[in-house]
């Protein structure tokens, strides 16, 4: 079977959708069936990869964005797709790419599209709108993206709970995966510990794009609480975005360093091991791959109470692998000091991450596929 995926927002420095289709492409190559990943680029150019044949396509970069892209010109994407002849087509972008599914509709040929975004809740953040004005337009736009499609896929079911609203019938979710080879505790180094640390005790961990939906700021403000109630505790943070320099300059004069984007993965594995607590508190995250990469490196988590990362965080609430905060400082702060406090709480995070593997992910999009027996595991819950 050729599967065609093909993704907007992708740039030097992407993170979650570009590990996604690198990961399904590597599951897809390994089962026998050829993958072709479109994205944007500088001009139109096919290389070979380990994860399948990469056709980049002359694009735009978004303003303000840090390298985000935006492929230029639909009718020569659906000219290339239909060269291309594929079996199944995937699309990771909700915006701009409806034309791909409807294209597809029209040619009898599968599609799927993924919700990596909650809407409602971006539109609620930056849309100065009245209430139901903005819910009115979002409602609409989900409806237009679910019946442009034959599926939705969103990972969580903080991700799907907008679409659940609407009675969407062609949902499903997929949970993602994490590489358990490369996060993975004995990547942990007390030499590299010992280096982050520059002297203090309790080594905290922030990897995550830099943008203001995610809140890095929090980190920042949760570290310089920590510091102020006398506990010894240093930050990391790793990546890059438009809050760059906002964060660089709130964070001087703190004992906290700004590494930007590391491509290494074994790099940010062997920093995420060697952390005692890695911080997601983005509010509006449906998944957060860095969050569970941190959980297999044996890394406890502390994030948002109003995000999907609890789903499995805090699997089995007798033995969570992390805590969930409220979107301020102070409870995140609180939070931490609790994680710390937890013995074989490492333990319980490799355990939690190893429930939640690529090969599951890549098993549930081929019975999405057709191609393999489709399990209860993909049930969402119902509307209510």
């Amino acid at each position: 079977m050729r599967i065609v995926h093909v993704a907007n927002f992708y740039g030097p420095n992407s993170g979650g959708i570009k590990t996604t289709m690198h990961e399904l492409g590597r599951g897809y190559l390994a089962q026998g069936h050829e993958f072709i990943y479109i994205v944007p680029g500088t001009r139109l150019f096919t290389e070979e990869t380990i994860f399948g044949k990469k056709i980049t396509v002359p694009s735009i970069i978004l303003p303000g964005s840090c390298g985000y892209q935006l492929i230029r010109n639909n009718r020569a994407l659906v000219k290339l797709i239909a060269r291309l002849k594929p079996d199944r087509i995937e699309v990771s972008d909700r915006f701009t790419l409806h034309c791909l599914g409807r294209w597809a509709k029209r040619n009898s040929i599968p599609s799927v599209a993924f919700s990596h975004e909650t809407l409602e809740g971006l539109a609620k953040r930056f849309l100065p709108l009245p209430g139901l004005v903005r819910r009115t337009l979002v409602s609409f736009h989900n409806k237009k993206f679910a019946r442009n499609f034959n599926q939705i896929i969103t990972t969580t079911n903080f991700a799907a709970r907008e679409f659940i609203a609407l009675k969407t019938k062609n949902l499903i979710k997929v949970p993602l995966g994490v590489d358990l080879k490369v996060f993975n505790p004995n990547k942990r180094s007390e030499e590299l510990r010992t280096e982050l640390l520059k002297g203090s005790e309790i080594l905290l961990v922030h990897c995550g794009r830099l943008s203001k939906e995610k809140e890095p700021q929090r980190s920042v403000e949760a570290l310089i609480e920590l510091r102020s109630r006398g506990i010894d505790a240093r930050l990391v943070i790793v990546g890059m975005g438009p809050m760059w320099r906002e964060i660089r300059t709130l964070a001087k004069g703190h004992p906290i360093d700004t590494l930007g984007y590391i491509v290494d993965r074994n790099k940010i594995a062997a920093i995420l091991a060697s952390a005692d607590v890695s911080l997601a508190p983005g509010p509006l995250e449906t998944f957060c791959l860095a969050a569970l990469e941190s959980l297999a490196s044996g890394t406890p988590v502390v994030t948002s109470n109003s995000n999907a990362v609890g789903e499995f965080l805090i699997q089995g609430l007798k033995d969570p692998a992390g805590a969930t905060a409220h979107d301020n400082y102070g409870s995140i702060a609180d939070a931490i000091e609790r994680v710390i406090r937890k013995e074989k709480i490492r333990l319980r995070a490799r355990e939690v991450a190893e429930e939640m593997t690529w090969d599951n992910t890549v098993s549930r999009m081929l019975e999405i596929h057709g191609i393999q027996k489709v399990h209860n595991s993909l049930d969402l819950p119902k509307a209510s």
